[in-house]
């Protein structure tokens, strides 16, 4: 019978927000995949558990991938963990979860913290609706084709940044999206240093190049404004007035009708048929 993966959130910068249940977990699988065995072996320690670890990342995720699915499919159990935060967003975890699914291996998640929901609960940024663009790339051209996809999106955007590609990215930013866009730059989030800087663009790449980057960093970006809609065609607001009128229907109703379906004040389109008709009378012979 397939064993189980287990994909465990692990703390953004605290090890006190680590569950109850991921050390539940973590105790009782066969082994732990991660991508950095460094960083999950401190984890591990700090919670008093021993278990066998594999490296698991981006470089070996075809051939690691295949070695962890064999020995789901033989009955073991694994915990697969990242850095920081929920694995399979935004590094190699979605393979694996991918290969697990289609292998017919059971796959469950452990929550834990995540710097995309934090940051935005921080920037104070609209949270109704709004889109994780991850890393932008270091490519020029991927980066540019990704600057260029985003100047339109309404939604707010959440980033991931390194310190030293910091400046860089802020200055891509205010470049496509205007210096003005408001921005939550979040840095360090839930560790000593912690800090949240709520400014535009501009100021931000200005702020950085006076300031060395450092630490992690999330920024949380406002989407763009709705367009300005295109003022109403008064001749055809007009005319359709005229055309309910000559069909019967008396000029307050037929004004009430239009204003509501165009969405236009209806006193408002009452006086511009009134000033049609006076102008228009003035010009008959």
């Amino acid at each position: 019978m397939p064993g189980t993966l287990y994909l465990v959130g692990t703390p953004i910068g605290n090890l006190s927000d680590f569950s109850p249940r991921a050390v539940e977990v973590l105790s009782g699988v066969s082994f732990v995949a991660a991508e950095d065995t460094r960083v999950a072996v401190k984890l591990l320690n700090h919670f008093s558990i021993k278990k066998p670890l594999v490296s698991y990342y981006e470089h070996n995720l075809r051939e690691r991938g295949a070695e962890i699915l064999a020995r789901l499919r033989a009955g073991e159990s694994c915990a697969l963990v990242s850095d920081a935060g929920m694995p399979a967003i935004s590094d190699p975890g979605e393979d694996l979860v991918r290969q697990c699914r289609e292998g017919g291996v059971g796959v469950y998640a452990v929550p834990g913290p995540t710097a995309v929901t934090t940051a935005v609960a921080l920037s104070g940024l609209p949270s109704g609706r709004f889109t994780f663009e991850g890393f932008l790339s270091t490519a020029k051209k991927s980066r540019a084709e990704h600057l260029r996809e985003i100047v339109g999106e309404r939604r707010t955007m959440v980033f991931y940044e390194a310190p030293h590609k910091l400046r860089a990215t802020l200055h891509d930013l205010c470049e496509t999206l205007g210096g003005s866009r408001r921005i939550a730059v979040c840095r360090e989030i839930t560790k000593l240093y912690e800090q949240t800087l709520f400014t535009t663009l501009l100021e931000a790449a200005a702020h950085f190049d006076e300031q060395p980057p450092k630490g992690e960093f999330v920024l949380v970006i406002e989407g763009a404004p709705a367009p300005a809609e295109a003022p109403p065609d008064e001749d055809a607001l007009v005319g359709q007035v005229r055309e309910l009128t000559a069909g019967g229907v008396s000029r307050s109703e037929a004004v009430k009708t239009v204003a509501k379906r165009a969405g236009v004040p209806k006193n408002q389109l009452y006086a511009l048929c009134l000033q049609r008709d006076a102008i228009e009378k003035e010009d008959r012979p």
